[in-house]
This record gives structure tokens, C-alpha cells and sequence, in this order.
């Protein structure tokens, strides 16, 4: 039986479900407290069951992104506030390589966070 969070990279077309699932992966193995389960019809990953991030399409541009929690304690230039009160997003276009360093230094630095406060 498919996990309901599978379906969710399963039901998108290339070139973005490759991006989500290296995203996937990226995030997986920041940390072996890293967990994924799906929220809001998302996959949604919680450190230590704590939400963590998540990742999504936008409706509008159809562009994958990471929606982290803890982004309003960031600052970092790849990090879109947008309308949001606490969370930001780190937008990803599939159809170019993906930035894995600038997602890694934010993915640590709300790792970090998510370390002090628990």
C-alpha cells in the first residue's frame, strides 16, 4: 500500500516531481530526527515531531518550493516573506539546477533553531 505523502510527488509531472523528491532527500538527510509526514494535503517534515518544513507547488507560477517554519528568524537572500506572518519560502525552479547550497545554509540555520527549542 502507497503512503498518502508518496501520492503526492506521484500525481506531479516532470520536471518538478524530480526537484520535490531531490528536495525530499535534501531535507531528509539534514538530520536522522528528520521525519516526513503530510499535512493539509502537503508533505510536511518535523524534526524531533515538530514541524520543520514543507514543500508545495506554487498555484500561480507552478514553481516547487520550501516553506520553512522557523524562516521569520532568518535572514538570508534566498528567503521570500511574502504576505506571511511567520513562515518563508525558498523558491526552486525545476527546470534549472537546484541551488543546494543557499537551501543548505537556511535548511541548518532552522535546524538550529529547531534544536534550541526543543
Amino acid at each position: 500500500m502507497i503512503r498518502e505523502v508518496e501520492k503526492f510527488y506521484e500525481e506531479k509531472e516532470e520536471p518538478n516531481r524530480g526537484c520535490l523528491l531531490a528536495l525530499r532527500s535534501i531535507i531528509l538527510e539534514l538530520d536522522s530526527n528528520m521525519t516526513e509526514t503530510q499535512k493539509w494535503g502537503m508533505p510536511c517534515f518535523c524534526y524531533k515531531k515538530k514541524m520543520f518544513c514543507y514543500l508545495w507547488v506554487d498555484k500561480k507560477t507552478k514553481e516547487p518550493y520550501i516553506l520553512v517554519v522557523h524562516g521569520k528568524l532568518i535572514d538570508h537572500p534566498i528567503l521570500e516573506e511574502g504576505n506571511r506572518t511567520k513562515m518563508k519560502i525558498i523558491r526552486v525552479n525545476a527546470n534549472e539546477d537546484i541551488p543546494v547550497e543557499p537551501i543548505l545554509e537556511v535548511l541548518n540555520a532552522a535546524l538550529e533553531i529547531s534544536r534550541n527549542k526543543s
